[in-house]
């Protein structure tokens, strides 16, 4: 999960002060650096800085979604067959990894990651943590398609759900799902949301707020499922947090 932000800084003093993370930060120049966010001794996310040809094209600050791969030549090239887009890559990150930026056939980037040094996010689904990724795309069908053949996912509706909800399976576990085109925003380009982990929505909710951050949904809950909230940071990246629901 990587940040790719306006203000560095102001990023890392905002998601440390919500979930605890501790920032490492690593020089990657004269006047640059990335940054890993830990959270009990292990890797949780990172962050960056906009290069200059993405604020030319006027890209928003945004979280990125990495998806780990085998290979991450043979998955861009995957991809490319099955309707995506390389955007960029594939092409090494110093010894950390290799990657690929794709487009899904609707419109949503990703990127691949075929860990060396680093495999990634170490802590899932704790309080603070990435917990699950929903795709907003105006095809359901026909990127449900792309994105099980592509990684083997199985997309599924959920049992007595009515909404149309697809929950998406990655081997024996659930990661993500993609939303009906009806709940999702028409304004907003196809997309990948990441949702975060929280102990207390509400008390998040009310903190991110008090640090700067803009809410698109305020805190809802889903019966049997949990309690979520859709926010943008003070910079404009958006992001989701979420609770879990306590099965009595």
């Amino acid at each position: 999960m990587e940040l790719a932000t306006s203000d560095q800084s102001a990023g890392k003093n905002f998601y440390t002060s919500l979930f605890g993370w501790a920032p490492n930060d690593i020089p990657m120049g004269p006047d640059s650096y990335y940054t890993i966010f830990r959270m009990n001794g292990r890797d949780v996310a990172a962050g960056c800085t906009l290069q200059p040809d993405e604020v030319a094209m006027h890209i928003p600050p945004h979280w990125n979604l990495y998806i780990s791969v085998d290979n991450a030549d043979a998955s861009a090239k995957k991809a490319g067959e099955l309707g995506g887009k390389v955007i960029a890559g594939p092409f090494d990150v110093a010894d950390a990894g290799r990657m690929a930026v794709i487009q899904d056939p609707t419109g949503a980037y990703f990127s691949l990651w075929q860990p060396q040094r680093n495999p990634g996010v170490g802590i899932v689904g704790d309080p603070g943590a990435f917990c699950w990724a929903d795709l907003n795309t105006p095809d359901p069908d026909r990127s449900g398609k792309f994105y099980a053949a592509l990684f083997g996912w199985k997309l599924s509706l959920g049992e007595n759900d009515p909404n149309g909800y697809l929950h998406i399976q990655n081997g024996d576990k659930f990661i993500g799902g993609v939303p009906p085109v009806q709940f999702q925003n028409p304004n907003a380009p196809p997309h990948w949301l990441l949702y975060f982990s929280v102990a207390d929505v509400d008390v998040s909710a009310a903190k991110a707020k008090d640090l700067g951050a803009r809410f698109f949904m305020p805190p809802m809950t889903i019966e049997g499922v949990g309690r979520f909230a859709i926010m943008a940071d003070p910079q404009g990246a958006v992001s989701a947090i979420f609770t879990v629901a306590e099965h009595k």
